[in-house]
C-alpha cells in the first residue's frame, strides 16, 4: 500500500470513528444548528441527536407566537408539544451565528453538576442549567429547530423528543 493509501486509510478509519455531528439532507442552518449541539453532546459523553423534520416543523410553527411578545421568551403550552421539551433563545437579527445562538445554552454547563434532576446545579437554581441539560439529556434522541426572523430579531426554537429534564432521573 502507497503512503497516500496509507493515509486515507487512516483519515477515513477516523472519520468512521468520529461522533455524528450532523446530518446528510439538511439546510445549512439546521446543519449547523445540529452539529453545535451534537459537539455538546459528544463532550457530555452522550449519544448524538438525530435531525427530526417534524419537531422542526413544529418549532417553526411556534415562531410567529414567539414574535408577537416583541424580543419577550416565553415557552409554548406543555399540552401543544406532548413529548417533547423546548429550548428558546432571542437575539439581534442577523447579530449571531447557529453556533452562538447554541453556545448561550452550552455555556450554562459552568453551572452543572452530574446527578439527579432537578438537584443538577451548583446554584441550586435548576434553571440555571435547563437550557444545557435539556440538550445533552442522554435519553434524547431527536431534535428539529427552526429559526424565526423579524425585523429585529432572531428567535431560535428547537423541539427535543424523547423529553428530558424529568424530575428524580439522572441527567447523564
Amino acid at each position: 500500500m502507497t503512503k497516500s493509501l496509507k493515509f486515507l486509510a487512516i483519515i477515513g478509519s477516523i472519520a468512521s470513528a468520529a461522533p455524528v455531528f450532523a446530518q446528510q439532507g439538511l439546510d445549512p442552518i439546521s446543519t449547523r444548528l445540529l452539529a453545535a449541539q451534537n459537539r455538546e453532546r459528544a463532550l457530555a459523553g452522550v449519544q448524538p441527536l438525530q435531525w427530526d423534520p417534524a419537531l422542526a416543523a413544529a418549532a417553526a410553527s411556534y415562531g410567529p407566537a414567539l414574535a408577537s411578545l416583541g424580543g419577550q421568551l416565553q415557552h409554548s403550552a406543555r399540552e401543544s408539544r406532548a413529548g417533547q421539551r423546548e429550548n428558546l433563545w432571542v437575539g439581534t437579527r442577523g447579530a449571531f451565528s447557529p453556533e452562538q445562538m447554541i453556545a448561550t445554552w452550552a455555556d450554562e454547563k459552568r453551572y452543572f453538576r452530574a446527578g439527579i434532576f432537578p438537584a443538577v446545579s451548583t446554584t441550586g437554581n435548576w434553571l440555571d442549567v435547563s437550557h444545557y441539560t435539556t440538550m445533552i439529556w442522554r435519553t434524547t434522541a431527536r431534535v428539529g429547530c427552526a429559526v424565526y426572523r423579524t425585523a429585529a430579531w432572531d428567535y431560535l426554537i428547537c423541539r427535543y423528543s424523547p423529553p428530558g429534564n424529568i424530575d428524580g432521573q439522572p441527567v447523564l
